[in-house]
């Protein structure tokens, strides 16, 4: 029962925060372009987020490791509030200015680069504590989570946005925050070894249950115990189908920018703005919903990065046809589509990291995951719009696709040349 209040409190806490940002996020600019009377500063603070996010390898490799309990999420929690609290209250005291946006996204992008990848790990920690298979199980129930407030989250935003409660929304953000974080203090790490006692392997670092890997050597069991801080590199050695997996997924939040900006200018373009992108951002959420229902049945059964590669190459054919069949009825269908295809290539790379690492490398490879999607989704968004403007909206989509779908083949065809898949070798008692 404790593992179980644990999860619960944990998938409750990230859940609320989520979608306390998904409301905010819609009044986040219009407070900014108030106050300062700036277009160009709307993005200073939400910018300024992702940059402590890709530079962690190098300065949070050790801090990361020291968020492994409840107490310690809810202390960076308090400090994500701090950070958060910093704009509606500049603004209430009408000194809101760049130089506060920027310090204000660079204080929550340190405190996201610990707390996302740290919620993550003891979530999954908590779920090896409860059952055999469970840390997946649980992952995959965050994502759907978080989906379900990018669904419902923006739409309740503008409603509050439009009765004159965007600064409100602010401070319930950063309350919703600090309240995540107050209930998992009572959430406590990990034992150092549980993991293997559960399933009845040994994981180690560059094999593991994926492997059929035997003892941990000293260097790999200080690694995994935590007296030593793994890297994300190290982390992967001997891990390449997770390489393979964030491959896949970078390329798709690489070129995702064609599909949320492609088509708010289709709408646009076509005299119906937003039209075309509520379209595909209803479908996706409904579609990935559904995903989250069926993938963990569908990863048990089908190895990880067959799954992972075929998922990303769904989701690029469904960008093609949108740049083809531009309708909002056919843009809704294949973004449900899509959806789910996401869901179940993230879940695949779930399984792989949670069965095959837990503790200090589980740690260090959730961060890395991070990085990957941070990094290659600020990247995409940073020259989507010239690409966009050159080649136009449609054409973009399928440039984006086709990109996607030949990467995610390229990873199975390579994925396939060089071994075959290792046995799971966990209990299969439930």
């Amino acid at each position: 029962m404790g593992a179980r209040r644990d999860a619960v409190m944990l998938l409750a806490g990230g859940a609320a925060a989520d979608f306390a940002f998904r409301i905010a996020q819609v009044a986040l600019p219009l407070v900014v372009l108030h106050e300062t009377g700036s277009v160009a500063a709307t993005g200073l603070a939400g910018g300024a987020v992702g940059i402590p996010v890709v530079l962690s390898p190098w300065w949070a490799r050790r801090a990361r490791q020291w968020v492994d309990s409840g107490p310690r999420l809810a202390v960076v929690a308090a400090v994500s509030a701090v950070a958060l609290a910093l704009v509606p209250g500049a603004a209430a005291l009408g000194a809101l200015s760049p130089a506060l946006l920027i310090l204000s996204g660079l204080l929550l992008g340190c405190a996201d680069a610990l707390s996302n990848p740290g919620r993550s790990a003891l979530l999954a920690d908590t779920g090896d504590r409860w059952r055999v298979d469970r840390a997946v199980l649980l992952l995959t129930w965050q994502d759907g989570l978080r989906r379900i407030g990018m669904l419902v989250g923006p739409p309740i935003g503008a409603v509050a946005v439009a009765t004159g409660l965007a600064n409100t929304l602010l401070w319930i953000e950063a309350a919703t925050v600090l309240g995540a974080g107050l209930l998992a203090v009572r959430v406590k790490p990990e034992r150092a070894g549980a993991a293997q006692q559960l399933s009845g392997t040994e994981p180690a670092s560059g094999a593991g249950p994926l492997s059929g890997a035997g003892p941990l050597s000293g260097a790999e069991a200080r690694g995994q115990g935590g007296a030593e801080a793994p890297s994300i590199r190290a982390s992967l050695r001997g891990r390449p189908d997770i390489l393979y997996g964030w491959i896949a997924r970078g390329t798709g939040c690489l070129t995702w920018f064609a599909f949320t900006l492609g088509l708010s200018v289709i709408g646009a373009e076509r005299g119906q703005p937003g039209v075309y992108l509520a379209a595909g951002m209803s479908g996706y959420g409904a579609g990935a919903l559904f995903g989250t229902v069926v993938s963990l049945a569908v990863v048990r059964r089908i190895p990880p990065i067959p799954v992972a590669a075929l998922a990303w190459t769904a989701m690029g054919l469904c960008w093609v046809g949108m740049g083809v069949w531009t309708t909002p009825a056919v843009v809704a269908v294949l973004g449900a589509l899509s959806g789910v295809t996401v869901v179940l290539g993230i879940a695949a790379i779930s399984v792989l990291i949670t069965r095959t690492s837990y503790g200090a490398e589980r740690r260090a490879l959730l961060s890395g995951q991070s990085v990957v999607v941070n990094a290659s989704s600020s990247a995409g968004l940073f020259v989507g719009g010239p690409i966009i403007a050159t080649a136009g909206a449609e054409a973009t989509l399928v440039g984006a696709g086709l990109l996607t779908s030949a990467v995610a083949l390229g990873v199975l065809v390579r994925r396939g040349a060089r071994t075959a898949e290792p046995q799971i070798l966990v209990r299969q008692d439930r």
